[in-house]
């Protein structure tokens, strides 16, 4: 019988209802900067993959991480789950950073295309998500993965999103 290492990851995070609380009647772009800035923390999901905010601006977010083993699927690369979640984020985001208070979403529909694998030895990956359109319903954004230099995880001869998602645009009710 074959023997392996066993290795471990113990994650943290601060409780969100506090912090809920405090954002409620700040706007899209208001919560990602204080997230940004650590005012208010950042969702238990980004604490868990390891990722973080690197650029907030009105319909443009960044989010960033470094590949780890932790990451991988059993073929050896950063699972696709894992660039999904991190190119979802940055585009509900990328909405978030359009909303007035009041309003949120939920993902609608995402397609995503996998073209180059990730693994550790790619560095340290940014994901870029970007809104299209924001309508009075639904919202599309799209999203790109590139290696800390900027360079695109895809093919040069390639100019299609990594990714692009519609966000259903949802009202607060009053608790």
């Amino acid at each position: 019988m074959t023997t392996f290492e066993e290795r471990s990851r113990v994650v943290t995070w601060r409780t969100r209802s506090r912090s809920w609380k405090a954002a409620s009647g700040l706007g899209g772009i208001e919560v990602l900067r204080a997230i940004e800035g650590g005012a208010l923390p950042p969702p238990p999901v980004a604490r868990l993959l390891g990722f973080e905010v690197e650029q907030v601006s009105e319909g443009l977010v960044t989010f960033a991480f470094e590949p780890a083993e932790f990451h991988y699927n059993p073929l050896g690369t950063v699972h696709g789950g894992i660039l999904t979640t991190v190119l979802d984020s940055a585009m509900g985001c990328a909405v978030h950073s359009r909303l007035r208070a009041g309003l949120s979403y939920t993902t609608l529909e995402l397609k995503v295309n996998f073209l180059k694998p990730v693994r550790v030895t790619t560095g340290r990956v940014r994901g870029e998500g970007k809104v299209v359109h924001l309508g009075s319903r639904v919202a599309t954004a799209e999203a790109h993965l590139r290696r800390q230099r900027g360079r695109a995880l895809r093919p040069r001869h390639e100019h299609v999103p990594d990714l692009v998602v519609r966000h259903r645009l949802l009202r607060r009710r009053a608790a």
